[in-house]
């Protein structure tokens, strides 16, 4: 908060300056500085693919909604288009989260395809800050349909009409029928609850990929109702905080509170002071010529007011504006990123917008209404469109 109140001192200067309209400062003091207070306060929040349920936070990140140090590095992960939460592992591909349990600091992957035993033959964590919770050895054997049907039960995905595959922990089960199976592999398996048969099989690996992590070591913390996360914003130093509002203990709460109580009355005083300097350039007028005002200039001023007061837009031609809302690609016609340079939020999907025309350049929609309420030209280019060209889009 004190960063961004010496951020905006040249602001103000500038406002001095070049004399904004008093249109314009209002607009700011109401609708902006506390869209950037919200963000000091909560500059981590937990995130969330679509209705998975469980929430998205330290030291897991989320691409494209988390800023980069909100999570720990090598903990990224992705929405795809259905909404599922998507962890890549560096050498073994994508896999689906299906749980994340911050006390255990334990994460529960399933196959996108449905057949983890695939995936397992294949498994390689490293490069990854993940490992299994659990080992157990199985050895693979690839046996003929004919000689393991009505006697075994198969892993369905890795088998065919021709070919049987199964797995069992056992390695003297496994060397009895080598003459007949061919022996794939015989490897540490890293899931957890693996049923077996009667026989000594595994009838299938439908339980999850459970991995853990040891770092960061948020255990302790987590485990006493805390969260976990970086102390500031450049640091990696490990932190417990007991609040919702990001990475703030008591002490820096207490100096975010000092810088608040200075920050909010000295931009109030910049305000007042830039307020002051408009109306008096507009009314032309010296503090020591209050006496010598003549009545041609008495008679002005309330026309001068009035033109302030109808500087902005009626209802009717701001709706006549091209309105849309965001599909999944989230994009905009005309010369737009993908961000509001009105409020400085990034467009989401099903995010209503509001174009202006001509320029095309567009807004969200709550918050270009808000401006053209009292500005009649586009907040970018401050070009404002023709009549004709406004009559033709309101048809």
């Amino acid at each position: 908060m004190c960063t961004y109140a010496l951020y905006t001192l040249p602001f103000w200067l500038e406002v001095l300056r070049n004399k904004m309209d008093i249109s314009d400062i209002l607009f700011l003091l109401l609708f902006l500085f506390p869209h950037f207070y919200a963000l000091e306060l909560d500059d981590c929040p937990a995130s969330m693919c679509g209705n998975t349920g469980f929430p998205i936070r330290f030291p897991f990140g989320l691409q494209g909604y988390q800023p980069k140090n909100c999570s720990y590095p090598g903990f990224d992960l992705t929405c795809n288009t259905q909404g599922i939460t998507v962890l890549r592992l560096p050498n073994s591909g994508e896999f689906f989260v299906r749980a994340i349990d911050y006390v255990t600091q334990e994460i529960q992957l399933y196959d996108p395809s449905s057949c983890l035993p695939k995936r397992l033959l294949s498994l390689n964590l490293s490069g990854s800050p993940f490992v299994a919770a659990f080992y157990q050895n199985y050895t693979f054997l690839s046996c003929p349909a004919s000689f393991t049907e009505s006697k075994f039960t198969p892993i369905d995905c890795l088998s065919n009409s021709t070919t049987s595959v199964l797995a069992t922990p056992s390695i003297s089960l496994a060397n009895s029928m080598s003459k007949v199976c061919k022996i794939i592999a015989t490897m540490p398996v890293p899931v957890s609850g693996i049923v077996e048969s009667e026989d000594g099989f595994s009838t299938d690996f439908d339980s999850d990929l459970s991995l853990t992590w040891y770092e960061p070591g948020c255990t302790p913390c987590e485990g006493e109702g805390g969260i976990c996360g970086f102390e500031t914003n450049t640091s990696q130093v490990l932190g417990c905080f007991y609040n919702s509002k990001g990475r703030s203990g008591d002490g820096f709460q207490v100096f975010r509170i000092i810088c608040v109580s200075i920050a909010v009355p000295a931009l109030t005083m910049a305000i007042g002071i830039a307020c002051f300097a408009c109306i008096k350039d507009r009314s032309g007028i010296s503090p020591g010529r209050t006496a010598q005002r003549n009545p041609t200039a008495v008679a002005a001023e309330p026309e001068q007011q009035s033109t302030i007061v109808m500087n902005g837009l009626d209802q009717t031609t701001i709706e006549s504006y091209q309105k849309l809302v965001l599909g999944e690609s989230r994009r905009l016609p005309g010369p737009n990123d993908t961000t509001c340079t009105i409020c400085l939020s990034e467009y989401l999907t099903k995010d209503t917008v509001r174009c202006i025309p001509e320029c095309k350049h567009c807004f969200h929609a709550e918050c270009v209404d808000e401006w053209l309420r009292l500005n009649s030209t586009c907040p970018v280019c401050r070009n404002s469109p023709s009549p004709a060209h406004v009559n033709s889009d309101g048809v």
